[in-house]
């Protein structure tokens, strides 16, 4: 029996996870893939919103200013990439600046600091490189931005920490309560008991919350599609470029990341499968069309690659967080929350776990571990420091991953990690090994040799991310074998 099980390994349900951590209980933390971070949490445009553009007096609102407000200090807590550039949303007309000034007064509405309309020539100084076409802009100082996958395993890593459970690969097939009060979550694998049961499994956890709710609830899949450059070019904007946003989301965006490249997107289109991360033609050709009103001199030759993510939108556009509605006592939901969910997650965690906990009568642990930080990257060390690696571990020495120079150490590391990767994606994200120029070109045969050195496997086992994804399906012996299967 479980004091409380989280339905989701992404960035809200491991942010939970981190919180109910504190106290003392018995935690498990079930997910449909096979790794944390592996859904909407991998895919989005790792923006820490300042929050001018939710509505005042919504959920949005208010968990996006105090998440928002928590992420300078848990990513350093947790070793994460943070920083805080600043956003400018810019306009071309002035029907975009009555736009501007209506987000203007959001941001006074929820308490946002700092936020001014600024003219084009202010505009200029600041990004040069913006469309000289440009009128007007809403300056938020107070935008960050975050690596939003690093961020969810160092939380899930944290949670392991203090005797969180993690049972991935495990989807989720019905949730119901029992006679006696508790809750049973069925799996592929299991059967599991609980007493609480904490519903965070993104474009799941509509259906989740319908089979036991007497309110219903209906999840949109709004699928955004983005174009990656390479770190290697000049950095273009020091800034998150926005554009005016519409009734679809907050329109596509030039913006760097923690990690120097530049990110572009994403589209907004409303799909019927919620799990369809495909690319398109027409969806990326629209990316670029819009990109160009913000930065007129895009070049599509330093691009490494393209991805798409899926958001959550509940239809009546709020985020629905806490007790389940017209479900028996014990059941807790964070469902709808798209964009701006991972500037919100830190509130959402800490809200939720302790709402959960004292529903529970669960006290907090005189012995919870801080975080243990992630370990600085080589590529970022300074050489006395990558010395100092290097005497302490040698593996430090051996480059895997030219493009992002990270080391077998690193890999290692990453492996071992209390939720540590189990596939070679699972190494790109916590590492950055693979997510380079080349992709993974060149260093995805070592990964996967020390996937299967640290975890036993047979290469054959190894996935890219899990499932059927398996880079090797045979050897040379097994295909002769089966041509000339009557030879010895």
């Amino acid at each position: 029996m479980y004091d409380a099980i989280i339905i989701g390994a992404g960035v809200v349900g491991c942010a939970v996870a981190q919180q109910l951590a504190k106290y003392n209980g018995k935690l498990l933390v079930i997910d449909r893939m096979e790794d944390v971070a592996d859904g909407a949490s991998k895919a989005n445009s790792g923006i820490v919103h300042a929050g001018f553009d939710a509505h005042p007096g919504t959920e949005k609102a208010r968990l996006n200013v105090k998440g928002a407000k928590m992420y300078k200090q848990l990513a350093n807590e947790l070793g994460v990439p943070y920083g805080q550039p600043g956003a400018l949303v810019i306009g071309f007309t002035e029907d975009d600046r009555k736009t501007l000034e209506n987000l203007l007064s959001q941001a006074n509405a929820n308490e946002v600091e700092g936020c001014r309309i600024i003219e084009r020539e202010e505009i200029l100084k600041m990004e040069p490189n913006t469309n000289p076409d440009v009128l007007c802009a809403l300056y938020a100082p107070t935008s960050g931005l975050v690596s939003p996958y690093e961020m969810t395993c160092a939380l899930a890593d944290s949670a392991a920490e203090n005797g969180a459970e993690f049972s991935l690969s495990n989807p989720v097939l019905e949730i119901k309560p029992t006679a006696d009060g508790n809750w049973l979550v069925i799996t592929e694998r299991d059967e599991y008991r609980t007493r609480a049961v904490i519903n965070c499994a993104g474009m799941g956890s509509g259906v989740l919350h319908n089979m036991i709710s007497s309110r219903r609830v209906r999840l949109i899949a709004r699928r955004g599609e983005y174009y990656l450059l390479d770190h290697a070019a000049e950095m273009p904007f020091a800034m998150t470029m926005f554009q005016c946003p519409t009734k679809m989301g907050k329109g596509v965006l030039v913006s760097p990341t923690t990690h120097g490249n530049i990110l572009l997107g994403p589209t907004a289109d409303d799909i019927d499968d919620g799990y369809d991360t495909a690319t398109t033609r027409a969806g990326l050709d629209e990316a670029l069309s819009k990109v160009r009103l913000t930065w007129k001199n895009v070049n599509l030759r330093q691009v490494i690659t393209t991805f798409s993510g899926i958001r959550a939108h509940e239809e009546h556009g709020d985020f629905i967080i806490g007790k389940v509605e017209g479900a028996p006592e014990g059941a807790y939901e964070a469902v709808g929350v798209e964009s701006p969910g991972l500037s919100a997650a830190p509130a959402i965690g800490q809200e939720l776990g302790d709402e959960v906990a004292a529903f529970l009568g669960l006290d907090k642990k005189d012995n919870w571990k801080k975080p243990t930080p992630v370990a600085k990257a080589f590529r970022n060390m300074t050489n006395a420091e990558r010395a100092e690696a290097y005497a302490l571990d040698p593996e430090y020495g051996t480059l895997v991953c030219r493009c992002e120079q990270v080391t077998e150490a690193e890999i290692r590391a990453a492996i071992r990690r209390p939720v540590g990767a189990r596939s070679i994606d699972g190494v790109k994200r916590r590492t950055r090994a693979g997510m380079g120029r080349c992709q993974g070109g060149f260093c995805s045969p070592r990964v996967l040799e020390i996937l299967c050195e640290e975890l036993n496997m047979s290469p054959l086992e190894i996935t890219k991310c899990g499932g059927e994804s398996r880079l090797l399906v045979g050897t040379l012996h097994d295909i002769a074998k089966e041509a000339r299967p009557d030879e010895e």
